[in-house]
């Protein structure tokens, strides 16, 4: 068999890579869905679309490379992870929308669980920090939305997150799974035991009797209903996109760090076998699980980066393509002393404040769209320098070099500014869809395609290095500003 087929279903597009073994793509293909905002802060997509778009570009990708299903030895799923659906077991249809991960509607219920003095035991159990971020609440507010406790209870109704969503469909409704990875999301899952938490369940009221058996990363999951690919395709991993990413960046050994530069910008750092605990705002997660193993990461997740250029296109209309961003960036040498702090929806590491809200500082007379432009860009470096600078108080070391891939790091004025603010080398591979790619290793990795992680190592290949050209106080300079800026940003909207 020729093929690897990964299913990376993301924030804003579905897109479906055919992976050779080699780790190149041989034929790809992306649809964008609707995002759906009900309410300030809050964010919804309707399951069905992402359904609908991950299936057809799961067939266009086949079609492209001329090949058929008998040709793809397994399927990988890469998702947005902290997104929920629940749907009902006879039907298979969702009871509402998906709540999204950047959806800031169960602030209030987070808050409640830190008055009743909750939040040291999640933290401990599960490696995150109580704050709608994470899929839990999503599923307690939807049960209460809808009145659903009792059914939920007899197991008359499912909840997922979107791999598992997505597999349920694929495979006819034979399989109700999800992996570690995408479990250590939920705040439902004791990272240490490897299983959902039954103190936790009953603080949020959420039945065990709808929520996923939880599998090894890399492994069975079942196979794809025959009349979808006219073949029942293995589907043999599975792992949340930030975690794939990491996967995929051949980042194995202890202290490797990547960041994936998307709708939001996500940094881990792999720590082996050991669940580190932070102290400086960062998550604790399961990377990854094989042969019953884990392999654990310390991860900060900002909410919003490349999603910060969307809204300079479709908001304020400075662009009418994504792309455009870095030549309107470039215009201008720096961001002549303009912040953008995109807390749309909140501050996420190492801040946690879902209150936060955006704020575009230091305008004057002078001041240009390539200085707003260039601010953006520049925000999502800024951000990743707070998640970098927390993560290397957590791990007592410094890091080397920082691997990165996603939408954005295409962007070399992105990356150079990177690069100096960290002081540090950047790294993009050749194969920047990284997500996708870790996502068709775990799966391949399950039935023989490649034969161990040396051979996944051996495929990762170096585009390009960012050298820092900065000095030590230029960075400090930038770095105080930023911090200004971002307590200006704080505790502004009303509970």
């Amino acid at each position: 068999m020729s093929y690897v087929l990964a299913l990376d279903q993301g924030t804003t597009s579905s897109r479906s890579i055919l992976f050779e073994h080699q780790g190149t793509s041989a034929a790809s293909a992306q649809r964008e869905f609707p995002q759906l905002y009900p309410s300030p802060g809050h964010v919804e997509h309707d399951p069905e679309a992402i359904w609908k778009t991950q299936l057809a570009t799961a067939r266009a990708a086949i079609r492209e490379a001329s090949a058929s299903a008998a040709d793809i030895a397994a399927i990988g799923i890469a998702n947005q992870r902290e997104t929920v659906v629940l749907w009902e077991r006879d039907s298979g249809q969702p009871i509402d929308n998906a709540i999204v991960w950047q959806s800031r509607i169960t602030a209030p219920l987070c808050e409640r669980l830190k008055q009743q003095g909750h939040e040291d035991l999640f933290r401990k159990r599960t490696g995150l920090v109580l704050d709608p971020y994470f899929s839990g609440t999503k599923i307690a507010y939807l049960l209460d939305k809808h009145k659903l406790r009792a059914c939920a209870r007899r197991g008359e109704i499912l909840a997922g997150t979107i791999d598992t969503f997505l597999l349920w469909r694929l495979t006819g409704g034979e399989v109700h799974a999800t992996d570690a990875s995408n479990a250590s999301r939920t705040l439902l899952f004791d990272i240490h035991n490897l299983d959902w938490d039954d103190e936790l369940l009953g603080i949020l009221r959420v039945p065990r009797a709808m929520l996923p058996e939880v599998r090894d990363s890399s492994g069975d999951f079942g196979r794809t209903d025959r009349r979808l690919f006219g073949r029942r395709i293995p589907i043999t991993g599975i792992a949340g996109d930030q975690q794939a990413a990491t996967f995929g960046q051949g980042c194995f050994r202890r202290g490797m760090v990547k960041n994936t530069y998307g709708t939001g910008c996500f940094i881990l750092m792999n720590t082996g076998n050991r669940a580190v605990s932070s102290k400086n705002g960062l998550l604790t997660t399961v990377g990854w699980v094989r042969g019953g193993r884990p392999t654990y990461c310390l991860e900060g997740s900002v909410f919003v980066g490349g999603a910060a250029v969307q809204w300079l296109r479709d908001g304020l209309g400075l662009i009418e393509r994504s792309e455009q961003i870095e030549e309107l960036a470039a215009s201008e040498p720096d961001s002549g002393g303009v912040f953008l702090v995109p807390a749309f929806v909140g501050l996420g590491a190492p801040h946690w404040d879902p209150y936060a809200r955006g704020l575009l500082i230091g305008l004057e007379r002078s001041t240009t769209a390539g200085h707003v432009a260039r601010a953006t860009v520049e925000s999502m470096a800024y951000q990743s320098l707070d998640v970098v600078r927390a993560m290397e108080a957590d791990a007592g070391s410094r890091m080397r070099e920082l691997r990165v891939d996603g939408g954005a790091a295409v962007n070399d004025t992105l990356m150079q500014f990177q690069a100096d603010l960290l002081g540090k080398r950047v790294q993009r591979p050749v194969v920047a869809e990284t997500t996708a790619l870790g996502a068709a290793y775990l799966a391949g990795l399950a039935v023989g395609f490649w034969s161990d992680q040396a051979d996944v190592t051996n495929n990762w290949a170096l585009d390009r290095e960012f050298e820092p050209r900065s000095t030590p106080a230029g960075r400090r300079r930038l770095a105080a500003g930023w911090q200004r800026a971002v307590e200006r940003s704080r505790a502004w909207a009303e509970a």
